[in-house]
């Protein structure tokens, strides 16, 4: 299990010209199975994306694809981490 930290190195105008490409890429790795959730940090300053991925290569390969990535928008910090408790039994098939 992985959890990308995005931060933002441009000002919020310049992050909104990619803000649609960035939800697709999004929808993309979700309908993939790749991502579990995301979301805005408060105060808008980047965003979170929890994914799964069976290594730190496949993390690299798909943050490479995301449109803030390639166009310098924000940068990564990639926190590995092996979840072992949950709210309930249901959460856990999704982290297995």
């Amino acid at each position: 299990m992985f959890i990308a930290i995005l931060t933002y190195k441009k000002t919020l105008s310049e992050v909104d010209k990619y803000l649609s490409a960035h939800r697709e890429y999004l929808a993309k790795h979700y309908a993939n199975g790749d991502f579990i959730a995301s979301g805005p940090q408060t105060p808008r300053i980047g965003g979170v994306i929890m994914m799964k991925a069976d290594n730190s290569e496949a993390v690299d390969a798909i943050i490479a694809e995301d449109p803030f990535h390639i166009n310098g928008i924000a940068d990564y910090r990639i926190v590995a981490f092996t979840p072992t408790m949950f709210a309930n039994d249901s959460l856990k098939s999704i982290f297995a």
